[in-house]
């Protein structure tokens, strides 16, 4: 049933514990296509956000143009949104143990780490094929989810980690020799699992359920 996904980050410093997440939960849980959330909190900048899966792209774009636009004019701050085409993904994130295409990690994950490559290039035409193998090899890997951005053909992905030094790590270390082979400028945020997991396993997030 998964058609879309959708990446949030508000621009505010809110320790996790500190965030109405039940109250927005509630709300979430009642917007049009809705089937999951996994809760996001930045390393170093307390920012909030989540990664949503959602039955169709027009319920996506629903959320991001209606309801969460005003969540985030009540909380007072800006935000940034990004909807991905989840049907094209699904070869390629099958073969990265995505759990957002049924596959199971044996632990929970200690961190999540996002990225966008900034790309225009249809995802069958991208080289995840070769990427894959290698990104398995990182250190602490445990899962990917591919992302392709909605009319933009951006490639990103939300990976999770056994631990917030393995992430740092891919994110400072290997990710940007992978986005210069690329010749592209990037993007990457590296979130802490372990204090959202209250929260997503109430929003049933495929990485705490």
């Amino acid at each position: 049933m998964t058609k879309a996904f959708v990446y949030t980050e508000l621009q505010i410093s809110v320790p996790f514990n500190d965030a109405p997440w039940k109250d927005i939960n509630r709300a979430v849980k009642q917007q049009s296509g809705f089937l999951n959330k996994t809760w996001l909190s930045g390393i170093g900048n307390n920012s909030v956000g989540g990664l949503y899966t959602f039955d169709s792209i027009e319920n996506a774009q629903k959320f991001v143009t209606g309801y969460f636009p005003g969540e985030t004019r009540e909380i007072g701050a800006p935000h940034t949104s990004r909807i991905f085409n989840a049907d094209i993904v699904q070869e390629a994130s099958m073969d990265m143990n995505s759990v957002h295409f049924g596959s199971e990690i044996k632990q929970k994950p200690m961190a999540f780490v996002y990225t966008e490559v900034q790309l225009n290039i249809p995802f069958d035409d991208a080289p995840w094929a070769d990427m894959n193998p290698v990104l398995k090899q990182q250190p602490g890997f445990l899962a990917k989810t591919w992302l392709s951005g909605l009319h933009t053909n951006s490639a990103g992905g939300l990976y999770a980690f056994d631990t917030v030094e393995n992430a740092r790590k891919f994110a400072l270390d290997y990710f940007p020799t992978e986005a210069a082979q690329l010749n592209a400028a990037f993007t990457t945020r590296v979130f802490d699992a372990s204090i959202v997991e209250e929260a997503s396993r109430e929003m049933n997030s495929p990485f705490f359920n």
